[in-house]
């Protein structure tokens, strides 16, 4: 037990400095514009159509339950408030993250993991290059402009999918749907649910190059730093999630 948690404690120790590492390293120059739009296409472009699609059914299902459930009690008009405020605030931003940790993280950490065990990165750290500026930084920053975006669509594309079944399924019309949605949603609704994401993309991108960094051991230490980042990286949103709610409801 006492290995275990100075395992944790290590890990987290880790976890911060090279958070703090890279706070710092995104504000000095050069700003590596190139890495950061590959980047911006490789992990933000490339994720929109698994998050897409997850919001999409999530919608659609999510239409069918609470209008089932709520056909008991008169209150099927409802469907389009409790899935905007649903998908909105709580599952737009956590299913968008949990996707993107499972794709994007695990391939950060598979990629640089390989770089670590090939001995690339100390290549860049023989060359007097910052491994964390250089491989750290433009992926983190990527993270934190795209996962917003992706949720931004995922939402949209939600509340779409709730819509197809409350047209066919129910017999709402559109414009009625569409006016309990906006009757529903506050901007404090929006600003809460995409503000999570910035932490999420955070969260995901230091845990995923921490553990590609960190990776020891060839092909199987690659495989086993890949598994770790995307644990860790959902057990993180899911944590965070609940205390970023508290906090935003604040205000």
């Amino acid at each position: 037990m006492r290995g275990l948690l100075h395992s944790w404690l290590t890990e987290l120790g880790g976890l911060a400095v090279l958070a703090g590492d890279t706070v710092r390293q995104a504000f000095r120059r050069p700003f590596e514009r190139s890495l950061w739009i590959d980047q911006l296409e490789h992990l933000g472009v490339q994720s929109l159509t698994i998050t897409n699609v997850t919001l999409l059914f999530t919608g659609m299902v999510l239409a069918v339950q609470t209008a089932y459930s709520l056909s008991s009690y008169g209150g099927s008009s409802f469907v389009g408030d409790l899935l905007s405020l649903a998908i909105v605030r709580e599952l737009g931003p956590v299913l968008t993250a949990l996707m993107v940790a499972g794709r994007v993280g695990a391939g950060i950490t598979a990629e640089l993991g390989s770089m670590t065990v090939t001995e690339q990165v100390d290549a860049l750290r023989v060359l007097a290059a910052s491994p964390v500026k250089k491989l750290v930084v433009p992926r983190v920053g990527a993270l934190v402009i795209a996962l917003p975006l992706l949720t931004v669509l995922a939402d949209v594309v939600g509340l779409f999918g709730g819509m197809l079944m409350a047209v066919s399924e129910i017999g709402q019309s559109r414009a009625y749907f569409v006016s309990h949605v906006l009757g529903a949603l506050f901007i404090q609704d929006v600003t809460s649910g995409i503000g999570k994401t910035f932490f999420f993309a955070f969260f995901i991108g230091i845990i995923a190059c921490y553990n590609g960094l960190n990776a020891t051991g060839g092909a199987d230490g690659v495989g086993k730093a890949t598994t770790n980042t995307v644990v860790t990286a959902s057990i993180a949103i899911i944590v965070s999630d609940f205390f970023l709610t508290k906090i935003f409801m604040l205000f």
